[in-house]
């Protein structure tokens, strides 16, 4: 007898079926013991009766989140007993056999319920419970969804998915970067990618037009809210392109993404409005404004383009750097400034990002394709002949090797899906997350390594205070 999925049962009504799963509740009635038994499509109510001796016998033993096999009859609910509202509500199990695959200490914290009145750090320690919850079954689910239609959309407009290294160059681009240590070469060190910026740049470069990603990317950053040590980007870049085109075809997947998969949700303007940085800085006081004309409505949708912004900006020590990252091209009106750096506070960037209820949750860049662009945004900030040389040498080698133009996008996909489904945080659609602080409570990560590790890799760990 073949397996039957829990959300397919009612198909088979009046049929004797095989169910797996997990014991979610057990409810003992005196001479009968009613189960809610779950598997990944969902629940179904089974009763087990003394008839069945050796099912009712078993049952009477069964606990929370045990895992049994079991064999059933699928019968209608008496009248009273329906709830057409639920799945499986007209329906339930009438077991025959139930086989016991796996006993289950008591849970460590209750999954039964949406979970936010539980401590976070008690969550994200028993990840492997806490994933059970019907809320995160959902989340997971519809993440897997929208990935597979990104997928399907662009695989339409004839991109190509490209891998790009996790082991590469550490180089400047804003955030700090993970350092991994080489053995083979004693101290020198890959770095984890914060993006695949340069090496879509290179596809670009290499004649691949249009390329995509689902990456994951890595920045060592301080605690700040709302982060992750290593998150998902939809990355895609486009050759002979301009900052139309990226927008007009971002636009639209995302149009397509809440119309297929999220239809309850209400797009408060099409097409998305573009505010200038200028201007929503002077009415908002903020570069990611939250446009909502309801913001009590759950279901509201405002997406919104912020454009224009400058591409310089002042540190505190009064030096340059760039507002988004060095590989942005200016506008063509300022492209003479950036060569003779000057006028460099009015300089605008091709630099345009996509808010959605005040969440920043991508970036649209046209890069500059040219070696001498590149170069000039280098000196403005500040960079060295020497760490250009060693830092971005081969970048201005491969622009000059006949660089098409071209730009892209980043989506921050664990923000975009986030937001949509009205989640407080990123960590709620990210299946193994972890703490603001950074660290893995599950799997106790980051951890000590031992001697012999750190030897065969010639590092020596140092105190505080030497």
């Amino acid at each position: 007898m073949n397996r039957v999925f829990i959300n397919d049962l009612k198909n088979y009504t009046s049929k004797e079926v095989k169910v797996n799963g997990f014991v979610s509740v057990r409810r003992d009635h005196g001479k009968l013991i009613f189960l809610d038994i779950r598997d990944e499509t969902g629940v179904v109510q089974a009763v087990a009766s003394p008839k069945q001796e050796s099912a009712h016998k078993i049952a009477n033993e069964l606990r929370s989140e045990w895992v049994i096999n079991t064999r059933g009859l699928v019968k209608t609910r008496p009248e009273q007993m329906k709830k057409p509202d639920q799945l499986n509500g007209d329906i339930e199990l009438e077991l025959i056999n139930i086989e016991i695959l796996n006993e289950a200490e008591t849970p460590a914290i209750e999954i039964n319920s949406d979970g936010y009145d539980i401590g976070e750090e008690s969550r994200l320690t028993h990840r492997y419970l806490d994933l059970r919850r019907a809320r995160l079954q959902k989340n997971i689910r519809i993440r897997h969804i929208i990935i597979k239609k990104i997928r399907d959309f662009l695989d339409e407009f004839g991109f190509v998915e490209i891998e790009t290294p996790i082991l590469t160059k550490s180089t400047p681009e804003g955030a700090r970067d993970y350092l991994v240590p080489s053995r083979l070469y004693p101290g020198q060190f890959y770095a984890l990618p914060q993006a695949p910026q340069q090496y879509k740049q290179i596809l670009m470069t290499s004649g691949f037009e249009k390329y995509y990603q689902i990456a994951r990317v890595f920045r060592d950053e301080d605690t700040r809210g709302d982060r992750q040590p290593e998150f998902t980007q939809l990355d895609l870049e486009m050759a002979f392109t301009d900052e139309k085109e990226v927008m007009d075809l971002n636009e639209r997947l995302v149009l397509e993404i809440i119309k297929e998969i999220m239809p309850e949700k209400k797009i408060q303007s099409v097409p998305f409005p573009k505010i200038s940085y200028k201007e929503t800085m002077e009415k908002y006081g903020t570069d990611r404004p939250d446009i909502r004309k309801d913001k009590n409505d759950i279901n509201e949708l405002a997406f919104a383009w912020v454009i224009d912004f400058p591409f310089f900006k002042k540190t505190e020590k009064g030096n340059y750097t760039f507002t988004h990252n060095p590989f942005s091209a200016s506008k063509k009106e300022y492209e003479q400034n950036m060569l003779e750096k000057k006028n460099i506070d009015s300089i605008i960037a091709m630099q345009y990002d996509l808010v959605l209820n005040g969440v920043e949750i991508g970036g649209v860049s046209i890069r500059n394709h040219k070696k001498e662009m590149l170069q000039a945004v280098l000196e403005i900030i500040g960079t060295s002949k020497e760490s250009i040389e060693r830092d971005f040498s081969h970048m201005l080698k491969i622009l000059a090797s006949g660089a098409p133009p071209h730009g892209g996008i980043a989506w921050g996909l664990d923000r975009f899906i986030a937001t949509i489904l009205n989640e407080p945080n990123i960590r709620e659609v990210i299946a193994f997350p972890k703490t603001g602080e950074g660290r893995d409570l599950m799997m106790n990560a980051p951890s000590e390594v031992s001697e012999e590790q750190l030897n065969e890799l010639k590092i020596s760990i140092k105190k505080d205070g030497e």
